[in-house]
């Protein structure tokens, strides 16, 4: 059977009955689309057991992917095999017998407080051609570090979803289709309202909180990609916006918060992600050495 159109039923099967979102349909094309152009694979009977095997050694060894990449992978190509199967077009999933490697386990790379607090500080001060580009992108850095969100969750907040008087911030179906409420500290929330107050006089009336400067819709994919670069360069520190996300769980984490309230604040499905922060921050684990009872002796 053709594999373009089994791909697109199996897509629409996954986006209508399972309810994945637009990256996880994206992320099965495009897996399945490389792994048949490799092979010049046009037939769903055309896929073979040596052929995988093949694939995922070339990735390992010529491609350089990192064991997150092949598990990655194998298991897209995996569901992909396990529907046709459910589907009565293959007796076997054949990637059954392919082993994955184990999962390096390193840890989450943040920022130190010190690099965090100038990296607000340098996006305040940088010197912008227009004011409101100063409070929104400071109030953008400011929601990363100080709520924890991730950068699609940020992109889709709307007016509505950002609570100044009760200071909560409702992220409406993030990672893994979920809403979750996450409290705003005081900073956050008067940086927020000094934004507003720009986004105001500029008449912007679109529903994203985030919006663009000359046009009245929300802050776009690429124009987030500038602003990261920009201010690498400018404050010389190296941070992606998933490490601003780290950094803010890290620092939680250092300033007391409990492992169970941030998983929630996170939007972790299992308490055990959030687990990887704790052995990210060395001073949680030094301030947890004070409690040995021999420490005083």
């Amino acid at each position: 059977m053709d594999i373009q159109v089994l791909t697109q039923k199996f897509c629409d099967h996954s986006t209508f009955m399972r309810g994945y979102t637009e990256e996880t349909i994206k992320r099965y094309k495009r897996v399945i689309g490389i792994y048949c152009r490799t092979f010049g694979i046009t037939e769903l009977e055309q896929i073979n057991e040596t052929d995988l095997k093949q694939f995922f050694i070339d990735g390992r060894n010529h491609r350089k992917w990192k064991a997150n990449t092949f598990i990655c992978y194998h298991k897209t190509l995996s569901v992909f095999m396990q529907w046709c199967k459910g589907e009565g077009l293959i007796e076997k999933n054949i990637l059954d017998d392919i082993e994955t490697p184990k999962l390096e386990k390193s840890l989450p790379p943040k920022l130190t407080k010190q690099d965090a607090n100038k990296l607000l500080e340098v996006v305040f001060n940088y010197p912008y051609d227009y004011p409101y580009l100063r409070y929104r992108n400071h109030a953008i850095m400011s929601t990363f570090l100080l709520a924890g969100i991730r950068k699609k969750e940020l992109m889709k907040l709307k007016l509505n979803d950002v609570d100044l008087e009760n200071m909560t911030l409702f992220v409406r179906q993030g990672k893994g289709s979920k809403d979750r409420i996450i409290p705003m500290c005081y900073k956050l929330t008067d940086t927020l309202k000094r934004y507003l107050v720009e986004r105001r006089r500029l008449n912007k009336t679109c529903p994203e909180f985030f919006t663009s400067l000359n046009r009245n819709v929300g802050f776009t994919d690429s124009g987030m990609k500038r602003l990261v670069v920009k201010m690498r360069k400018a404050s010389g520190i190296k941070f992606s916006i998933h490490k601003l996300r780290h950094t803010f769980a890290t620092l939680m984490l250092e300033g007391g918060c409990d492992i169970y309230a941030l998983s929630k604040m996170m939007g972790h499905s299992d308490i055990k992600t959030t687990t990887i922060y704790l052995a990210a921050s060395a001073e949680h684990l030094r301030s947890q050495m004070t409690k040995h009872p021999l420490n005083d002796i």
